[in-house]
C-alpha cells in the first residue's frame, strides 16, 4: 500500500486507459470472431423454434424457421466438410 500511495499524482489514468484499450481490443476481437463464425445472421432467431412451436406460430413464421433450420444444418455440413479437407491437408505434409 506504500508503494501506490508514493506513486505521483495523476498516475490512475494510465491504468484506466490501459484497462480501457483492453476493453477496446476485447470487443474488436469479439465483433471478428462473431463475424468468422456468422453470428449476425438476422435469421439466427428462428432456430430456437422446433416442431413443437407449430401451432405457436402463423404458418408464414414456421415456413421461415423450418427453412432456416434446414439451410443452417447445410452450412454446418458444409463447414465440417471444409475443416475435414483442411485437417487432411495438413496430414499431408
Amino acid at each position: 500500500m506504500n508503494y501506490l500511495q508514493s506513486l505521483p499524482d495523476g498516475w490512475t489514468i494510465y491504468v484506466w486507459l490501459v484497462a480501457g484499450a483492453a476493453i477496446i481490443f476485447a470487443a474488436i476481437y469479439g465483433l471478428r470472431w462473431a463475424h468468422r463464425n456468422e453470428q449476425f445472421d438476422e435469421d439466427i432467431k428462428y432456430l430456437v423454434f422446433d416442431e413443437n412451436d407449430k401451432d405457436k406460430m402463423s404458418p408464414e413464421e414456421y415456413a421461415k424457421s423450418r427453412e432456416v433450420l434446414e439451410r443452417q444444418v447445410k452450412r454446418r455440413e458444409e463447414i465440417r466438410r471444409e475443416r475435414a479437407q483442411q485437417a487432411s491437408r495438413h496430414e499431408d505434409r
